[in-house]
C-alpha cells in the first residue's frame, strides 16, 4: 500500500524509507524477534483536528492511516515535526506570565521581597559594643594621686603616688661619683638622695671615660677605675626605683619620653617600640621616621602610642623633646652638683601621657582643680572626644566604691586571691623572688581530677597575669601550678599565662613548666609598686608573718621574773609588759605568779600598756 501524496505526512519524500510492495515493515536487525504488529485496517487514526502539527488532511484517502516516521529513534519523532510541535505548544506570553509559568513549574514560592525587607530589619545594624575602658584618678590634694584602668568591671592597672614616698624614676640629676668599687665593676653616685645610687659599667656613656678602650683588648668594656675617678660629676637618670636596703640603679644613657617619641642624646638610632606587632606597621614607621632628622648624637624611638601616628605629629614631638633637651643642658651647666636637673611630670600628667590611647571611653576624676588639668591635656591628644573627662562630685561614696573596684583594691594588698572555681592563690615575697602557690578547690572522686586542675590552672594562668601587673611584681617569679599528667594540658596553660601576659606593659619572659608544675618567669619592676608604698614591717613577727605563741612568751616571762627577784633587793617588783601578753599572764597563769611571790617573799607588781 503506498500513499498518493508524498508531501501529506509532513515529511519530506526523500527523508522517507522505502518499503518493498511485498511488506510495509521496515527491515529489523538480526537477533531480534519481530513484534506481531496489527492489522492496518486495525489501526486507529486521530482526527485530523488532534494532529498536532498536521498542515492539511484535505487530500489523504478516506480511511487510509498515515504512515510513521523512522526518523531517529524507533517509534520516535522527526525533528521538523518536533519543532513544529513546540512552536504550537507554547504561545506568546509576557515576561510576567511567563515567571508565573516559570514559578508554578517549579515549585517555588514567589520571591521573598517583604521576607528579605523583614530581615534587614530583625538584623543589628552594627556589631555588639565591647567592654567599656576607663581610666580612674583620685586626688587628696598634696598627699596622694591614684590612677586605675578597667575595662569591663575589671581593674586592669593600678599606680599610686604618695608624697612622703613620690617616685623618682625617670628624674636627671647632676651626681658626683663617691667611691669605685673594681670587684663588682660598679660606682656609687651621690645625686642628692639619703642613698647613693648604683652605676655599672655598662651604663656609663664614653664620652665621661678618662681613657679610651686600648685597641686590640678582648675587653668589651675597660677597667672602671680606668675610666672614671672619685669626684667626677655626671649627668644620671634614675632608671629603677630604690628598694629596700638596696639604692636606685643609674645609668648615664639618658632618655626622654614624650607622647610618641622617645628621645635618645648620645644614641644614634632610629626604633620601634616592640610592642607594635604588625610588620607593615613596623615598616611604615621606620621609614617615616628616616625621613625626619633627629640631628646630629641623637637617637628616636617611637612608642606604642605613636602607632597609626602621622609624620606632622611625629615631627611636632621630636621638636618638643629637643627643646627639652636643650633646657636641661642648660641647667646642667648653672648649677652644682648633687642637684635635681629634670623632674618627671606628676602620675595624673604621666597616666594622660602614657596611658590614655583611642580606646579609652572615659576619664573620671574626683577633684575639681586636677579634672581641669587632665582635661587640658587630654583636648590636646584628642581634640574630637569633648566629653571625654568627667568630673565625680558625689561626697556619698569614693570614686572605687561608685564603679565597684574597692574589692579589687583590697585584694592587691591581700596574700590569697580567691579563683572562680574555688581555688585560691597564695603570694609570698622573699628576699630572691615571688612565689605563687595555686591551691585547688574541692574534688569529687579521682577521675575528676585531671578536670580539676586544668581548669584551676587556667583560671591562675589569667589571674596571676593581672595581678603581677596590680602589684608590680619585679625580679624572678615561681608558680607553682597544679601538677597536670596530660601534656596537651601543660601546654595550654602556658600558652594561656603568655597569652595574658602580652598586655603587660613590662618587659618580661615566661620559661617552660617543668615536671614538678613549676614554670619560672621573669618581669621587669616599673616603679614603687602601691605595696612597697603603703606597707611596712611588721614590728611583732619582723615581715616573716610568724610570732612565738603567748604559752611560750609567757614561760619566758616567768623565768625572766624569776632572774628579777633574785637580783632585787626591795621588797617589791615593778614589771611592764604589752596588753596581750599581760591578760594572759592574769588569766592563765595567775598561780605561777603566787608560787613566784611565796618562794621570793617579795610582791609582784604587772603595769599593762594599753
Amino acid at each position: 500500500m503506498s500513499f498518493s501524496d508524498d508531501t501529506s505526512s509532513g515529511v519530506p519524500a526523500a527523508e522517507q524509507p522505502q518499503s518493498s510492495p511485498e511488506s510495509t515493515d521496515p527491515p529489523r536487525k538480526r537477533g531480534r524477534p519481530a513484534k506481531k504488529k496489527k492489522p492496518v485496517s486495525e489501526i486507529t487514526t486521530p482526527p485530523p483536528e488532534e494532529q498536532p502539527g498536521a498542515p492539511d488532511t484535505a487530500n489523504q484517502e478516506n480511511g487510509a492511516p498515515r504512515r510513521k516516521s523512522r526518523r531517529g529513534k524507533r517509534g520516535g519523532k522527526g525533528r521538523s515535526q518536533k519543532q513544529a510541535e513546540a512552536t504550537q505548544a507554547i504561545p506568546f506570553l509576557s515576561p510576567l506570565e511567563i515567571f508565573e509559568r516559570l514559578v508554578q513549574v517549579l515549585a517555588l514560592p514567589p520571591a521573598p521581597v517583604k521576607a528579605r525587607k523583614s530581615k534587614k530589619q530583625d538584623a543589628p545594624k552594627s556589631a555588639p559594643p565591647g567592654p567599656i575602658k576607663r581610666m580612674f584618678i583620685s586626688v587628696l590634694q598634696g598627699e596622694q594621686v591614684e590612677v586605675g584602668l578597667a575595662e569591663g568591671g575589671a581593674l586592669l592597672e593600678y599606680y599610686l603616688d604618695m608624697l612622703h614616698q613620690s617616685k623618682i624614676k625617670g628624674n636627671i640629676y647632676k651626681g658626683v661619683v663617691h667611691n669605685i668599687d673594681p670587684n663588682l665593676q660598679a660606682a656609687f653616685v651621690d645625686y642628692g638622695s639619703g642613698k647613693n645610687g648604683f652605676l655599672q659599667i655598662d651604663q656609663i656613656h664614653p664620652e665621661y671615660w678618662q681613657n679610651p678602650l686600648e685597641p686590640g683588648s678582648d675587653r668589651k668594656f675597660p677597667p672602671i677605675q680606668k675610666i672614671l675617678k672619685t669626684g667626677q660629676e655626671l649627668l644620671v637618670q634614675v632608671v629603677k626605683e630604690p628598694a629596700g636596703s638596696k639604692g636606685a640603679f643609674l645609668t648615664t644613657w639618658l632618655s626622654l619620653a614624650g607622647r610618641f617619641l622617645v628621645l635618645t642624646p648620645g644614641q644614634e638610632q632610629i626604633g620601634v617600640s616592640r610592642k607594635v606587632t604588625e610588620p607593615e606597621e613596623r615598616t611604615r614607621l621606620r621609614e617615616m621616621m628616616s625621613g625626619i632628622d633627629p640631628g646630629n648624637g641623637f637617637g628616636v624611638i617611637v612608642r606604642t602610642v605613636g602607632e597609626g601616628a602621622t609624620k606632622t605629629t611625629l615631627k611636632n614631638d621630636l621638636q618638643y623633646l629637643k627643646r627639652l633637651w636643650k633646657e636641661i643642658r642648660k641647667r646642667a651647666t648653672e648649677v652644682s652638683a648633687p642637684a635635681l636637673i629634670h623632674q618627671e611630670p606628676g602620675l595624673p600628667e604621666r597616666a594622660v601621657r602614657d596611658y590614655l590611647t583611642e580606646d579609652v571611653s572615659e576619664i573620671w576624676v574626683d577633684d575639681p582643680h586636677e579634672a581641669e588639668h587632665v582635661r587640658a591635656m587630654a583636648s590636646l591628644l584628642f581634640p574630637r572626644k569633648k566629653d571625654l573627662v568627667k568630673l565625680y562630685a558625689d561626697a556619698s561614696q569614693s570614686l572605687w566604691d561608685k564603679f565597684g573596684l574597692m574589692p579589687q583594691l583590697e585584694q592587691i594588698y591581700s596574700r590569697e586571691v580567691s579563683l572562680p572555681s574555688g581555688g585560691r592563690l597564695v603570694f609570698d615575697q622573699t628576699e630572691a623572688l615571688m612565689a605563687v602557690d595555686i591551691n585547688s578547690g574541692k574534688i569529687s572522686g579521682k577521675g575528676n581530677f585531671e578536670a580539676m586542675a586544668f581548669k584551676t590552672n587556667l583560671e591562675a594562668s589569667q589571674a596571676i597575669a593581672r595581678q603581677l601587673r596590680l602589684r608590680d611584681i619585679g625580679g624572678q617569679v615561681v608558680i607553682d601550678f597544679i601538677e597536670m599528667r596530660d601534656k596537651k594540658h601543660v601546654l595550654e596553660v602556658e600558652k594561656s599565662l603568655r597569652q595574658a601576659m602580652k598586655s603587660d606593659r613590662a618587659r618580661h619572659d615566661v620559661a617552660r613548666m617543668s615536671s614538678f608544675g613549676l614554670l619560672e618567669l621573669v618581669r621587669q619592676r616599673m616603679g614603687s609598686s602601691a605595696l612597697s608604698i603603703s606597707m611596712e614591717t611588721c614590728e611583732c613577727c619582723g615581715g616573716t608573718g610568724l610570732r612565738r605563741n603567748l604559752e611560750w612568751q609567757a614561760l619566758q616571762l616567768l623565768r625572766e621574773l624569776r632572774r628579777k627577784l633574785q637580783r632585787s633587793s626591795g621588797s617589791r617588783l615593778v614589771y611592764e609588759l604589752g596588753r596581750e601578753l599581760g591578760m594572759y599572764i592574769l588569766n592563765f597563769k595567775r598561780d605561777a605568779l603566787r608560787l613566784l611571790e611565796e618562794e621570793s617573799g617579795k610582791s609582784v607588781e604587772l603595769q599593762i600598756r594599753f
